[in-house]
């Protein structure tokens, strides 16, 4: 049996349920729901929720299941993607010996650890950081491009 036939039969059998799942919220109502809801009784959405939730582990397991095979699968590929990866840890290890750490209290009362402050500050500095090169790079693309012609 192809995969394409194994793909389009899953499909059909989460189709059908998701389909089953939404008829019956459906035919439950929203004032049925929302009063079962404050008695604790999820009951009618809880299947669509798990449903979605199967879907998610499913899709996240097949994308880096053929990201991984293709990756492996060429030498060169492997070698730009390990130089990316690495490129981005330098990235974030810049970002984390920039960064600060202080302890700081929250609205809810606790207080935000010195270390997770420097991890919040080395998160926002990364972006930055990534984002002045994106800019940077699309600049150069440009201009490049201006000037070749």
């Amino acid at each position: 049996m192809k995969i394409q036939n194994i793909i389009k039969i899953v499909s059909a059998i989460i189709g059908f349920l998701a389909a089953f799942f939404l008829l019956r919220i459906i035919g439950t109502g929203d004032d049925d729901i929302k009063m079962a809801a404050t008695m604790g009784d999820f009951g009618t959405i809880s299947p669509l929720v798990e449903l979605a939730r199967i879907v998610l582990f499913i899709t996240i397991a097949v994308t880096l299941l053929f990201t991984l095979r293709g990756l492996f699968s060429d030498p060169a590929k492997l070698k730009k993607a390990g130089i990316s990866i690495g490129l981005f840890v330098v990235v974030i290890f810049i970002s984390y010996v920039l960064s600060d750490g202080v302890e700081t209290p929250l609205k809810d009362g606790e207080v935000l650890s010195a270390n997770g402050s420097k991890w919040v500050g080395t998160g926002i500095r990364t972006f930055y950081i990534l984002s002045v090169i994106a800019i940077g790079l699309m600049v150069l693309s440009g201009a490049s491009k201006i000037f070749k012609k």
